[in-house]
């Protein structure tokens, strides 16, 4: 039985070549290769392809630093350790739920950028080099309302170019790392406050078994039921939700 099974399966690519050939489907051939450039339009077309390759590969990292993915997985993760729930919910959700909220957030910003300096592109209006400034514009706008005076001062000292006469005159090498910076400040800080109720429960759960003398037991297990309650009871998520878009406002 196995070797007719076997002789069946070798049998497949046979018939299905030779159905394809009486059916005279043409099999596609793919060719990749390096030739010399017949002028110098075709290098330039040659750094375009590397150039934008490159920006693809970086898209991840645009996406985590350059928008506000960065402060709100954080706080995500802030409130997952605040109630002591090791994997619930999975990194998947978290990861999901924080992008899903990055691009709710970002929309106005990518919308802008689109309307500005995408489509007047596609259309033919306007040149790459033109397109490229449209587009960074309203991203630059979203950084610098997001970014705290005293990181954009600190990497404007250290960049050695001067205080800048207006926002529109900071280098974006210097405008990005002091948004990070200010974004990991910031969710720190909601981070903080989102300890503060479930730290108290710990508190009392803790000083409630030492009073009856049952120190062998672990707090967490008796505090994690009530930090689940309280979070559920006064709708969590919903407040986390509505404190994070908040902030970007």
């Amino acid at each position: 039985m196995s070797r007719w099974i076997a002789a069946g399966l070798a049998t497949v690519p046979a018939v299905v070549w030779t159905g394809a050939a009486k059916a005279q489907v043409p099999f596609p051939r793919l060719e990749v290769g390096i030739s010399a450039a017949e002028g110098p339009g075709d290098v330039a077309l040659t750094l375009q392809i590397v150039a934008l390759l490159t920006v693809l590969s970086l898209a991840p990292a645009i996406l985590v630093m350059l928008t506000s993915f960065t402060r709100i997985v954080v706080v995500l993760s802030f409130v997952r350790s605040a109630l002591a729930l090791q994997q619930t919910p999975p990194n998947q959700v978290i990861i999901g739920l924080a992008l899903f909220l990055t691009f709710f957030t970002m929309a106005p910003t990518w919308q802008a950028a689109f309307e500005d300096g995408l489509r007047p592109y596609l259309a033919g209006e306007i040149t790459e080099e033109e397109t490229l400034q449209r587009v960074s514009g309203p991203l630059r706008d979203f950084m610098l309302r997001n970014t705290r005076e005293q990181d954009l001062g600190l990497f404007v000292e250290l960049a050695g170019n001067g205080a800048p006469a207006a926002p529109d005159d900071v280098p974006t090498y210097v405008l990005i790392p002091a948004f990070i910076v200010s974004e990991l400040r910031t969710a720190f800080q909601l981070g903080f406050v989102l300890f503060v109720p479930f730290l108290v429960i710990d508190m009392v759960v803790a000083s409630a078994l030492m009073s009856m003398g049952m120190l062998m037991l672990p707090p967490v297990m008796i505090s994690l039921p009530f930090k689940v309650l309280l979070f559920v009871m006064v709708d969590g998520w919903h407040l986390i939700t509505r404190s994070l878009l908040m902030s970007f406002q």
